[in-house]
């Protein structure tokens, strides 16, 4: 399966170094080797108190090696954005990139377009995530129109967009501001327009749900976290993290006035979406 993936990249990237850069970004979620090398330890001693999770500085400092270890298929979602992008986003169209933390794909399109094929936002309410972000951009792409904005994606004026990006964001808002987010950037989206929405989900049926948690600890194992980091990972998400279902996700895009949603990732209880807005 994997080198069918890899086989595909190289096949739709005619430039070989950037295909070799995408590939190098797609190893290290999005992000250079030496912020890989933080290791992800926040949970990795008893708590007396397990605080709620947020995206403070001690979680930018080893986000890359958290995600990494912790999203199953998060490369390969990077991988096919930029692919996405040329089949979709007509050139010189603007981007979004909401909750994009440190920046991981904005620079995975990047990796393989061309500097005048597109305009990138991305937006995170995390102060520590946005200055990051800033750094990498002006370090890794400088002849890209990059930029960054510390804001509320509820309440964003959004410039009329080609490809809105929303991974593993919408999972984190109060269930009663989704329908309304998706609805606004529905209304952003120019016409032939795509949204991505992933996300970690949860089962309807409890049975599948299990064995699909539970085999997803096995990979945290796999991945180096023990059952005391994975315990207290869990505690620290409960209420903050509010998964929903497929069948929910599809409905709360149909209800926003998306036409046309289908599901074209997942890994375990995690999950890509793809909706298009007419052209």
């Amino acid at each position: 399966m994997q080198g069918l993936f890899w086989l595909t990249v190289l096949t739709c990237c005619s430039d070989i170094h950037r295909t070799r850069k995408l590939r190098s970004l797609i190893n290290n979620s999005g992000l250079t080797m030496s912020d890989a090398s933080y290791r992800d330890a926040i949970f990795s001693t008893p708590l007396d108190r397990v605080a709620r999770f947020s995206f403070d500085e001690k979680v930018v400092a080893c986000f890359p090696d958290m995600i990494r270890r912790s999203v199953p298929g998060y490369g390969q979602i990077l991988g096919m954005l930029s692919l996405i992008a040329q089949r979709h986003l007509r050139h010189g169209a603007h981007v979004y990139d909401l909750g994009c933390s440190l920046g991981a794909s904005g620079l995975a399109l990047a990796g393989t377009l061309a500097p005048d094929a597109f305009r990138y936002t991305g937006v995170d309410l995390s102060p520590a995530m946005v200055a990051k972000a800033r750094q990498t951009f002006a370090d890794e792409c400088p002849a890209y129109a990059m930029q960054v904005e510390e804001a509320d994606i509820r309440t964003l004026e959004y410039a009329p967009s080609g490809m809105i990006i929303l991974n593993f964001t919408l999972q984190f808002l109060p269930a009663a501001d989704r329908d309304a987010l998706l609805a606004r950037l529905y209304a952003a989206l120019e016409p032939g327009g795509v949204l991505i929405l992933s996300e970690k989900t949860v089962d309807a049926d409890e049975r599948d749900n299990a064995w699909r948690v539970e085999r997803y600890h096995d990979f945290k194992r796999a991945n180096g976290y023990s059952d005391l980091e994975i315990s207290q990972k869990r505690t620290a998400l409960e209420n903050v993290l509010v998964p929903d279902t497929l069948d929910t996700l599809h409905g709360r895009l149909k209800q926003a006035g998306f036409p046309r949603s289908m599901t074209w990732f997942q890994y375990l209880n995690f999950a890509s979406i793809i909706a298009f807005k007419e052209e």
